[in-house]
């Protein structure tokens, strides 16, 4: 898997890429980023990528040319087609980044990102180039640096053998394997905090008592915190019986 990330910051990738779990699939070459810096394909003396915009009004655009050369490089690097790698570009219109389409990248071939700056990238740009738009939410970052790394962290610790257990990410929070529902809450040492007691079941050493419990605890969470999540569970058939009784039982906000 490779992805190939164009930022006029490449250095801000640099101890994400060393550090973590996830270092062990870029140090062996399990996932390949490269990085690649729109400045080096830009005209003239000063390198410029960006402009003032037309119409007025503050800040930058970042400049079309630049980054096509740039793209073209990467695609005459690659030898793959934008069908194989598309070009995906974090920006607030970008469809909110979520499980399945983290999954579904995770067994990909990789893809390019590109990482806006300033006031954003000149539309033509885009309108030629970019296949798909990302969005981290509801908020505006200086820049697609953090978007991208958020995106490759979820990737890449979905890669076989990148955690130390395989089995983890499958109890993570909206993973299929526990029905789309928030993650449990989780314990460890001391049994007691701060007067505060590790609850029974987990103690107990009955397996099934501490599977419900932590199903329970799924539940009731995903209810007060993601109801949203809890009626698409509801409405794909995953909840049974005993599940609707958990909530039925659970206190009313």
């Amino acid at each position: 898997m490779r992805f190939d990330v164009i930022t006029l910051f490449p250095e801000l990738f640099e101890p994400f890429l060393a550090s973590g779990v996830t270092r062990r699939a870029f140090s062996t070459g399990q996932v390949v980023v490269r990085l690649w810096n729109p400045r080096d394909y830009a005209q003239g003396g000063y390198r410029r990528v960006d402009d003032r915009p037309f119409g007025g009004g503050p800040g930058m655009v970042m400049m079309a040319e630049p980054l096509r050369l740039c793209l073209q490089a990467i695609r005459d690097d690659r030898g793959q087609t934008r069908e194989q790698a598309p070009l995906l570009l974090f920006s607030p219109i970008g469809q909110v980044l979520q499980h399945e389409r983290v999954a579904n990248m995770a067994s990909s071939e990789g893809a390019v990102l590109l990482c806006g700056r300033y006031e954003g990238v000149d539309q033509r740009f885009i309108d030629h180039h970019v296949d798909g738009q990302i969005s981290l939410g509801d908020f505006v970052l200086s820049g697609g640096e953090i978007a991208a790394l958020a995106l490759l962290d979820a990737v890449t610790r979905l890669q076989p053998g990148v955690l130390n257990d395989d089995a983890s990410h499958q109890l993570d929070s909206f993973n299929p394997a526990l029905d789309g529902l928030l993650d449990c809450p989780h314990y460890t040492r001391p049994e007691v905090w701060e007067g505060d007691t590790v609850p029974a079941a987990l103690m107990s050493g009955h397996h099934a008592l501490i599977e419900r419990w932590r199903r329970d605890q799924r539940l009731l969470l995903t209810a007060r915190h993601r109801p949203d999540l809890l009626a698409q569970a509801r409405r794909n058939g995953r909840l049974d019986a005993a599940d609707e009784q958990v909530l039925l039982r659970a206190p009313r906000n």
